[in-house]
């Protein structure tokens, strides 16, 4: 690729801008998606969303990770710039001034301590014991008003928090607003509902614009907005640019990522919107190809790419250590492991898994998730020392991506407990795919397509979602014959296309077939190596 961003590199087949809505580590499917297209000879750049105010820039592969900032203004609604005079007359006005002043008085009563511990040393010093005098009465005086003030402060700050709460866009008035912008505006009426959508594209459209994509692959809800205005904007300079939505979700069933009336109905507004602009549609699952088709008329089926590991990645460094999970949770090779690897959420459902434990004596759980320290997995935590269990339930970080399968390997048991949500029952999700080539026996919640799926392949047992009496008889019976439910993973040809390297066929297949003109796929050569991508495995 030039210097420039603006051609194509030489000897590749094309450009393809993959565009995503967050930092690109712990997505696996976009980090498998940029490598194998670049494999595939295509010159991608993956463009996400920084972290942090700087742009980033790293190779993936063949690819090129780019990182754009991302200011957030109109995320903000303009209610969280008033102050709530009638309800909450005394509280600080939402500008920042409440965080200030609190550090204000902080400082204040730190000074005070160290003034009183400098008063009382020189007391000692000379003799006197105890201090007094005209400075220790100025500092008894400035500590009680200081006191007063941190109060006060105090008072002020819940005002301005409860003003907040008090405030979530889903009262009768938000939802009449709603309606209102519905029947005026149409599907053009995220632009009131969800103006914070203008804030992906005022950050990436300029990139998209720059780099000149002969195809952009626009991941999920969000992006796919972007990479249809980029394409009206390239065809009135008469550039083609063909448009690929990779859907992940069934939007109108998501659980709402916000708190108020008006995130989902805006965000489905803005999808309906942009989705005549793609040129083709892939998503995850067969389930949700036709939930697509139906839901927008598409005149074909979109094609499917599974979430399924690249089982064909070597490490970098040959003598790179293996982490073992059992040497993780201090567990000998007999001992019964249960494991959960993902996101660790409410709708997850892993609070059977902790529920179950007195009822499952000796066995051990490993929660393998994304952020071992948030507030969730503390409650588990918790509650686990509430059931006495406390010592056979073991946090993890997540392993490197190429280390994932082997790692997941050292237990007996892999549990999917997800919840009756909408999308859990259409796909199988990359969890799913990690387990069966780590040949792990599931207990799975009795989601659709999941409990279908293992019911046919008889790799393991479904239990009733959040019921803990039907997964503690799901694991006894699976922990009482676990080769019987390996054994399943030897029916030929299940665990093959059950890899990345199927579905990244699939996806060059989309390509070529949306830029026609584009040189035929170089053949690879017999003995490269399968590179394996510097970052971490997302669910």
């Amino acid at each position: 690729m030039g210097s420039d961003g603006t051609t194509a590199a030489a000897g590749t087949r094309g450009r393809v801008v993959m565009l995503v809505d967050n930092g690109v580590i712990g997505d696996s499917r976009v980090q498998k998606a940029a490598r194998s297209a670049a494999d595939a000879g295509w010159d991608v750049v993956l463009v996400g969303r920084a972290p942090v105010g700087s742009p980033q820039t790293w190779r993936l592969g063949a690819a090129e990770v780019r990182l754009v900032p991302m200011p957030e203004p109109l995320s903000r609604r303009r209610h969280e710039f008033r102050r709530a005079w009638l309800r909450h007359p005394l509280a600080y006005p939402p500008s920042g001034i409440a965080a200030h002043r609190t550090q204000t008085v902080k400082a204040w009563r730190a000074d005070l301590a160290v003034r009183r511990a400098a008063l009382t040393v020189a007391a000692r010093e000379s003799g006197a014991g105890r201090p007094g005098g005209l400075p220790w009465a100025v500092l008894r005086a400035e500590e009680k008003l200081s006191g007063l003030t941190r109060k006060w402060v105090g008072f002020r700050n819940r005002q301005l928090t409860r003003a907040r709460k008090g405030r979530k866009l889903d009262g009768p008035w938000d939802r009449a607003y709603t309606l209102f912008w519905r029947r005026l505006r149409g599907d053009g009426a995220w632009r009131r509902l969800e103006p914070g959508l203008w804030d992906y594209e005022l950050a990436y459209g300029p990139v998209v614009d720059e780099l000149a994509p002969d195809l952009i692959h626009a991941n999920d809800f969000r992006m796919l907005g972007v990479g249809a205005r980029a394409k009206v904007r390239a065809a009135a300079k008469g550039r083609r640019i063909a448009l690929l939505w990779d859907a992940h979700e069934y939007l109108p069933g998501v659980q709402p990522w916000r708190d108020n009336a008006r995130w989902l109905p805006g965000n489905v507004a803005h999808e309906r919107e942009y989705v005549p602009y793609a040129d083709a549609t892939m998503t995850v699952s067969g389930g949700l190809a036709d939930l697509l088709r139906t839901e927008h008329g598409l005149a074909e089926r979109p094609a499917v790419v599974l979430n399924a590991p690249a089982v064909g990645e070597l490490p970098p460094d040959p003598a790179e250590p293996e982490p073992d999970i059992r040497a993780r949770c201090g567990l000998g090779p007999d001992e019964p492991l249960l494991v959960y690897s993902g996101v660790a959420a409410a709708k997850r459902g892993l609070g059977v898994m902790v529920e179950a434990l007195p009822r499952l004596p000796g066995a051990h759980v490993a929660f393998v998730v994304n952020k071992p320290d948030s507030a969730y997995v503390r409650g588990l935590v918790t509650r686990a020392g509430e059931l006495g269990v406390a010592d056979r339930v073991h946090v993890l970080p997540y392993v490197p991506h190429h280390q994932v399968v082997r790692y997941l390997g050292g237990a007996q048991v892999g549990v999917i407990p997800i919840q009756h949500w909408p999308n859990h029952e259409i796909a199988l999700i990359t969890k799913f795919f990690e387990y069966s080539h780590a040949r792990l026996p599931l207990v799975v919640s009795d989601v659709r397509t999941m409990a279908e799926t293992v019911r046919e392949t008889g790799q393991g047992e479904v239990f009733r979602a959040e019921d803990v009496a039907d997964f503690v008889r799901a694991v006894t019976a699976v922990l009482a014959d676990p080769q019987r439910y390996r054994a399943a993973y030897d029916r030929p040809g299940l665990l093959a296309g059950w890899t990345w390297e199927a579905q990244a066929r699939v996806l060059d297949e989309v390509y070529s077939r949306l830029l026609p003109g584009a040189p035929p796929r170089p053949m690879p050569s017999a003995h490269a190596p399968v590179e394996p991508a510097q970052v971490e495995v997302g669910a």
